[in-house]
């Protein structure tokens, strides 16, 4: 009876927490579906560990879905290199795609919703660019306002060597370098 319930808490701690792991994944992978499929393994890790390990749903998930995203990323470099055709993300609309277009304070639905798409996708663009590590460190601290110190947890690195890899992603959105 006591495994049930945890298991329940464990559930419900798992989906208070689910929109911002699937903005991660997908701002990192660029698909809706790898960023589901990302989310889901994280639950199956998730729910394998005692409840009373976990001292932070919400840092444990982030790291865990960052981490998985890297090493998704990594193999998909593999995967392009054979591949000769152009690689474009899938765009969705994310909640905050969606605030981006209505601050924008357009009347039409249909303009909104091409305007949400619009802005989705040139985002990913951009991320496009960076190498993987970059984009988990740009969306970690521009995107979901995480600490140096929290990104640096997450991705197994020093809090200075987060700084600079943040540096450096911003230079490469500005100078619109190629990632490739």
């Amino acid at each position: 009876m006591i495994r049930a319930v945890s298991t329940t808490k464990t559930a419900d701690q798992f989906e208070a927490h689910r929109p911002l792991m699937f903005s991660i994944a997908y701002r990192m992978l660029g698909s809706a579906m790898e960023a589901e499929d990302i989310v889901q393994e994280a639950y199956v890790r998730y729910q394998a560990l005692s409840p009373q390990t976990v001292r932070s749903p919400k840092a444990f998930l982030s790291t865990v879905v960052t981490r998985l995203c890297l090493n998704q990323l990594e193999s998909a470099r593999a995967k392009r290199e054979v591949y000769i055709g152009p690689w474009l993300p899938e765009p969705v609309l994310t909640e905050s795609g969606a605030a981006m277009a209505s601050e924008a304070g357009t009347s039409s639905p249909s303009h909104q919703v091409e305007l949400r798409e619009s802005i989705s996708f040139a985002f990913l663009l951009l991320l496009e660019q960076l190498t993987p590590v970059e984009r988990a460190a740009f969306l970690l601290r521009e995107v979901f306002d995480y600490e140096y110190g929290e990104i640096a947890e997450i991705l197994d690195k020093d809090e200075a060597a987060c700084r600079q890899i943040l540096s450096r992603a911003k230079k490469h959105i500005v100078e619109h370098r190629p990632r490739f």
